[in-house]
């Protein structure tokens, strides 16, 4: 039987509070119901969306949290000269580029864990300043 969407990334931290704050200021996800698990952590979704698209475990030591075999998680986005904003004014590192044939512009980033971000714009969006 073969897959037909994505459902959700899972992602690890030893600090649910910033990671819960770096999501909802960078990618503007909320949280949202979650099953009452026996372990902490959240379920992200993005605004006005009925089902979750990040699951956060928390309560892992900073030595859980090393990167897998998934290199990054890609989510759609939009505006992307004020997302370039965004992440000069909080100074974190990014990376940008256009993916040649198609015109999409790639802006990649980490979360406070390590996880790798990738944001894909429209390719009629404008360069950032």
């Amino acid at each position: 039987m073969p897959a037909s969407a994505m459902n959700h990334f899972t992602i690890l931290t030893d600090d649910l509070d910033a990671t819960l704050a770096f999501y909802a200021e960078f990618l503007d996800l909320q949280s949202g119901a979650r099953p009452p698990f026996t372990f902490p952590g959240a379920w992200l979704y993005a605004r006005g969306g009925s089902d979750a698209i990040l699951h956060i475990v928390a309560g892992k030591q900073k030595s859980d949290l090393v990167k897998g075999v998934i290199d990054h998680m890609a989510f759609s986005a939009r505006n992307l000269a004020a997302t370039v904003d965004k992440l000069k004014l909080h100074a974190l590192a990014y990376e940008l580029r256009r993916l040649p044939a198609y015109g999409t512009w790639q802006l990649f980033f980490h979360d406070p864990n390590g996880a790798k971000v990738e944001l894909d714009f429209d390719p009629l969006e404008q360069a950032p300043a």
